[in-house]
């Protein structure tokens, strides 16, 4: 294959970026479900918690990029992608609904459960990103193996004390969404055909209506938490 700047190295960085913006939720998530364990057990929780969750995202995956040649499901993907970017930018309301527990197994299936849930973002992310490619795709699953086990407090002290990285990765979903929908079978024909350049206003629009509709409706939320 080609190692070209738009076809390898741009969408690797993309993939990258997804992953560290959003890996970093699922390390708050399996470190919220150990906390109340020994710190021994607390590792191994961890270590087994997030190799089963890693297991099941690469089936995932693999899963989701096949699916992605469907017609229309770029296009429901783009739209659970541009979601998930504006959840991005409202308020958080605490991790606090996260389970723990004091037995490993237990915590192991929270964690398992939980990222299930939350990995679904990363899942639809990093197929989209990859365009297809496959080793850009195990090269992004590979990324977010230590990202999730390793990485997480590092970037979640970044995220605090940066929280442009947040507003950033929001607007790339929404680039990636834009990509996404522009590239369904269903009307790939067509855009190539009259209107080529959507390859390029899709994903703009895209990262715009993220950034427009999380911003406004972060501050309106803030609002009426000041009011209440």
């Amino acid at each position: 294959m080609e190692f070209s700047l738009t076809d390898f190295w741009l969408p690797l960085l993309k993939i990258i970026g997804v992953n560290i913006v959003l890996s970093g939720d699922n390390a708050v998530v399996i470190a919220l479900a150990a906390r109340s364990l020994p710190a021994e057990q607390q590792k191994k929780a961890i270590m087994w918690g997030s190799g089963a969750a890693i297991v099941m995202r690469i089936v995932l995956t693999i899963f989701a990029v096949q699916l992605l040649g469907l017609p229309y499901l770029k296009l429901i993907g783009s739209v659970l992608l541009l979601w998930i970017g504006i959840q991005l930018l409202l308020p958080e309301d605490g991790e606090e609904n996260i389970e723990s527990s004091s037995n490993l197994m237990t915590a192991i299936k929270t964690i398992l459960l939980a990222d299930l849930v939350m990995s679904l973002d990363n899942v639809i992310a990093v197929a989209g990103a990859a365009n297809n490619n496959m080793l850009l795709l195990i090269i992004g699953l590979a990324i977010s193996i230590p990202l999730v086990i390793f990485g997480a407090t590092m970037l979640l002290k970044l995220m605090e004390r940066f929280p442009v990285i947040i507003t950033i990765g929001a607007a790339l979903l929404g680039w990636v969404a834009g990509e996404m929908a522009v590239t369904d079978p269903a009307v790939s024909a067509w855009v190539d055909a009259n209107g080529h350049w959507l390859h390029y206003a899709g994903p703009a629009v895209g990262a715009a209506l993220v950034l427009l509709i999380g911003k406004t409706w972060g501050s309106r939320k803030l609002a009426a938490h000041s009011a209440a």
